[in-house]
């Protein structure tokens, strides 16, 4: 089976929320940087600059000379932070596998979050919603099976873009073969000059290229990399550098739910994905969480805690689903969230005596859950339930 992963990106991320604080900004050229009569250069510019051929990294004469109209604004860091960190919390509600490529960007794999919340464009279009929600700004996301196709489309169709690879190997040549060489991972401007002197214009030109010809104008490693690239082909892993200190999955409904039945069929779902997600990364949960968002937008959360850290699908559905039946459903819901926190890498040792069978039971829910995993692993994630049954037909 293969990957799900998206890359994010948000939109001229310095100036759009100078933009959202400022709306007399909205609509107008804002450059972030140097004052315009300073030496110094831009750091972002809004798309109406762009217009003007504004980018980051021209000095900030040059930007003022081409747009004098333009507002030019110092950078607000401790703004820009606080707004990152909510599009990252936004990110933490879809899969705890990310990778933070800056402030404004990430890598994420949704593959285990499919069975839940649907296609790899449909959890792009649910970000992409839930970041305009909450914030206010937009994003750009590329949909692919690696990390090379998704970076290259979530670039396509700034702003508010939404670019899905497809991942056959022929529709991804052809979906590359357009495409300027330099969209390729690490092809700079001394890579790039030496492919365009040789007539290497288009990645399709370097997808006839023979193997021979292009060691001999980059040398071995690169010509491997580049031809591997111009098929879309990509190994890298997400490089998840921060620790996960909390899992949690939402579903928003299609149309606002009132039937009990179907909220707790939801909601279970998503205690198995978010379990599942916990025994992955080796940690337990000390506390559950149960969001619900009315019709409204009003949104509620209760949490419960432990008495000691687990990972297993039916302690999280059992504290969950008793938070659950004490919630009176007082308007139609359009949303439902699970969540674990306080997690840790290791749970305490449990004193208990020779009569108490209580270590033995959470031992034993720990394997089944852990045992439903490696077969959903082996026949799809929509092979059994922890609560269920098998449905494939080995």
């Amino acid at each position: 089976m293969g990957k799900t992963i998206l890359h994010v990106d948000m939109d001229a991320f310095f100036a759009s929320v100078e933009q959202l604080d400022h709306p007399e900004y909205a609509g107008k050229p804002v450059v972030v940087g140097s004052p315009r009569d300073k030496r110094g250069v831009v750091a972002a510019a809004s798309y109406e600059a762009r217009k003007y051929g504004i980018h980051s990294a021209m000095p900030s004469r040059e930007a003022a000379r081409r747009c004098p109209k333009a507002i030019f604004l110092p950078p607000n860091m401790a703004r820009y932070k606080e707004v990152s960190e909510q599009v990252f919390a936004i990110f933490d509600k879809f899969t705890p596998y990310k990778e933070p490529v800056s402030i404004d960007e990430a890598f994420l794999d949704v593959t285990g979050a499919l069975r839940i919340l649907g296609t790899g464009p449909d959890i792009a279009r649910q970000i992409k919603t839930a970041v305009k929600i909450e914030t206010g700004l937009t994003a750009s996301v590329g949909v692919a099976i690696n990390k090379f196709l998704a970076k290259i489309a979530s670039d396509l169709e700034k702003p508010d873009g939404l670019t899905i690879v497809p991942s056959e190997p022929d529709r991804i040549k052809e979906f590359l073969a357009p495409l300027e060489i330099g969209r390729i991972w690490g092809v700079g401007k001394v890579m790039r000059k030496k492919l365009e002197l040789a007539g290497y214009f288009t990645i399709g030109q370097l997808q006839q290229a023979s193997s021979e010809r292009l060691m001999k104008i980059l040398g071995e490693h690169s010509a491997n990399h580049l031809a591997a690239m111009a098929i879309g082909e990509d190994t890298r892993k997400l490089k998840m550098d921060r620790e996960q200190k909390s899992f949690s999955r939402e579903y928003t409904f299609a149309e606002d739910c009132s039937d009990s039945e179907e909220l707790e069929r939801v909601l279970c779902s998503l205690v198995e994905d978010v379990g599942s997600q916990l025994r992955v990364a080796g940690k337990y949960g000390n506390t559950v969480q149960l969001k619900l968002r009315w019709q409204d937008f009003e949104t509620i959360t209760r949490q419960r805690r432990f008495s000691s850290p687990c990972c297993d699908d039916s302690s999280l559905r059992e504290l969950v689903m008793a938070i659950f039946l004490d919630q009176e459903i007082i308007k139609p819901v359009r949303l439902i969230g699970f969540g674990v926190s306080n997690v840790v890498s290791k749970k305490p040792p449990e004193q208990v005596d020779l009569f108490d069978t209580g270590s033995k039971s959470k031992h034993k829910r720990e394997t089944i859950s852990r045992t439903v995993d490696d077969i959903r692993k082996k026949f799809g994630s929509d092979s059994i339930s922890s609560a269920g049954t098998m449905t494939t037909d080995d």
